[in-house]
């Protein structure tokens, strides 16, 4: 069996196998940590040399959708407004014009009733002034009759 010596200490092969994996992770793992530790190193001098981006631009962008959009709300809401009146002013015609149509239908019915009483009253001097000249005609053929029945009225001729 091999053994090594190393300033007194002397190591034998089952040991020799348990160290030389117990060298290799000690010495695997300080190489990790360096790697990890360059990497940072890295990512700092990144991170103190970043600048930020200019981003005024996409600043007025939004600064400017958002008036449009304030202006936008100023103009629907002013639209709403007009509608609105307008429809207020279309019920007030409407009803207007229904009242107006209810005024005429009582109108219509009073001039008909005037007009049918006015025929009624035309109809009624008719028929009088119809019987009254019957009674003049019936007058006059009398007096007709009696003139010519009359005995002097042979003698002038």
């Amino acid at each position: 069996m091999a053994e090594i010596e190393y300033k007194g200490v002397k190591v034998g092969g089952s040991k020799l196998l348990l160290i030389i994996p117990l060298i290799g992770t000690l010495i695997g793992g300080l190489w990790g940590g360096f790697e990890v530790y360059q990497r940072y190193l890295l990512m700092e001098k990144k991170i103190n040399s970043f600048v930020s981006p200019d981003l005024s631009d996409y600043d007025k962008r939004i600064e400017l959708v958002q008036q449009e959009v304030t202006m936008l709300k100023q103009e629907m809401t002013m639209i709403l407004e007009e509608v609105q009146l307008v429809s207020d002013v279309a019920k007030e015609l409407k009803d207007d014009l229904r009242l107006d149509l209810r005024n005429m239908q009582k109108d219509n019915r009073h001039i008909e009733s005037i007009v049918n009483a006015v025929e009624d009253s035309t109809k009624e001097n008719h028929r009088e002034l119809l019987d009254d000249i019957k009674k003049l005609e019936e007058d006059l053929e009398l007096k007709i009759q009696k003139a010519l029945n009359n005995p002097l009225n042979a003698l002038t001729n």
